[in-house]
């Protein structure tokens, strides 16, 4: 089968993973590497220097290849920033002809108005916060969280009758000036652009793996170098991301300026924070400075997730990835802080660090030691699986409109 290159262009580092697909649905990774960005190739999460993010890539791209002993066939690439919109919406249908059972093309048509509704505010938004009236979006990712007949959920309803179908999906848009400059760093490097994928929509596709009935629930927060991104995962649904523009390298800026140190020696401090090597006056410093944006960092995080707080209690599970997530003072603030009391979680929320070998569906020869700091990369390679797959069983629902739900 064709090779997959999940290609993570992150603010700090460009992430590629390179596997191959089975038929049984799991994916055996063949190579893993990293290279990282040059100043001002990133902003906010979004490509601002197509060349100094291609030639990043390119190395990246060479590493992988190299250590998989082959080449990439087909590319999905995940697309972050504060300017993605990936918000779940409601439509209620009433079918003119209740006692009809419902049709394949009737489905299409209900999704069809969805997707559209939801472009629609996706714009507006994105309108108002750039203050540019024209801007144009395009559907990056769209899955189902729950339908409705007659106010009965159902699993598939291709057959049933019923007069009123309500239908919850998640969808994600991005501006198009973003994905057009993938889409060229892609033709740069020569690579087979499968999809595109929000990110954090894609690491939750790597914790749910190919079961597609999972009752997989957390709130997921993959913590990068430019941004945070958030996504509330329900009963294998993704019901909403968000994102926001603070993240591993504002720790860092934030020691060097406290410090008045550059910012080369304020990130080796950040990164041997845990270690026993520092001086214990140099550490409590750094810690001060660490614990300041900490608390603007939990406040990004609670005004993010009480946009979701209508849609019912959280789940109490709290996972963390990303690069950023290696930080043990961040775990510490989210594990022992009361940040969470102004938010739907019922109880005190519990904080696990991503574990890539308690992912599903991988299969990783023993050379290659990949940690949490991977995970949207290997979500990206679940997203080109699931585009690859159309609908593989044909009696359930979200397989069986995947191909319709594919931009």
């Amino acid at each position: 089968m064709s090779t997959i290159l999940g290609l993570d262009i992150g603010t700090e580092f460009v992430k590629a993973v390179l596997a191959r697909p089975s038929k049984k649905g799991d994916l055996e990774i063949l190579g893993a590497a990293k290279a990282k960005q040059k100043d001002g190739s990133m902003y906010a999460g979004a490509i601002a220097d197509i060349p100094a993010v291609v030639s990043t890539c390119e190395e990246a791209l060479v590493k992988v290849e190299d250590a998989a002993g082959e080449r990439a066939n087909l590319t999905v690439v995940g697309i972050a920033g504060e300017l993605i919109k990936g918000n779940t919406t409601t439509v209620r249908y009433t079918r003119p002809n209740p006692g009809r059972p419902i049709s394949e093309p009737e489905m299409q048509e209900i999704i069809k108005k969805v997707q559209q509704k939801a472009g629609e505010v996706a714009r507006k938004t994105v309108a108002l916060e750039t203050g540019n009236d024209s801007v144009e979006v395009r559907l990056i990712n769209s899955a189902i969280v729950s339908l409705t007949i007659d106010g009965y959920k159902i699993m598939n309803p291709i057959g049933f009758k019923g007069s009123e179908v309500s239908i919850l999906v998640y969808t994600a848009f991005a501006p198009l000036i973003h994905v057009a400059a993938i889409e060229k760093v892609c033709a740069e490097l020569n690579l087979d652009l499968l999809t595109v994928a929000v990110e954090p929509f894609a690491v939750c596709r790597a914790c749910l793996g190919d079961d597609l009935d999972s009752n997989f629930s957390a709130v997921v927060m993959d913590i990068g170098g430019g941004t945070t991104d958030i996504a509330i995962v329900e009963d294998g649904g993704v019901e909403g991301t968000k994102m926001f523009s603070i993240g591993g390298r504002s720790f860092t800026h934030q020691i060097a300026e406290s410090l008045g140190i550059d910012y080369a020696t304020a990130e080796k401090y950040k990164l041997s924070f845990d270690s026993t090597n520092l001086d214990d006056r140099l550490k409590a410093k750094i810690e001060t400075a660490l614990s300041r944006n900490l608390s603007v960092w939990l406040t990004g995080v609670e005004v993010a997730l009480e946009e979701f707080a209508g849609s019912g209690p959280f789940p109490r599970n709290v996972i963390l990835c990303g690069g950023g997530a290696s930080l043990s003072l961040l775990q510490e603030k989210l594990a022992m802080s009361d940040w969470y009391t102004r938010l739907p979680f019922s109880r005190r929320p519990v904080i696990h660090l991503l574990d890539v070998a308690e992912l599903p569906n991988l299969l990783s020869r023993e050379k290659f030691s990949l940690d949490h700091s991977y995970a949207t990369a290997l979500g990206l390679l679940r997203v080109g699986t699931d585009t690859l797959a159309g609908a593989p069983e044909e009696n359930k629902l979200k397989a069986k409109i995947s191909k319709i739900l594919q931009n």
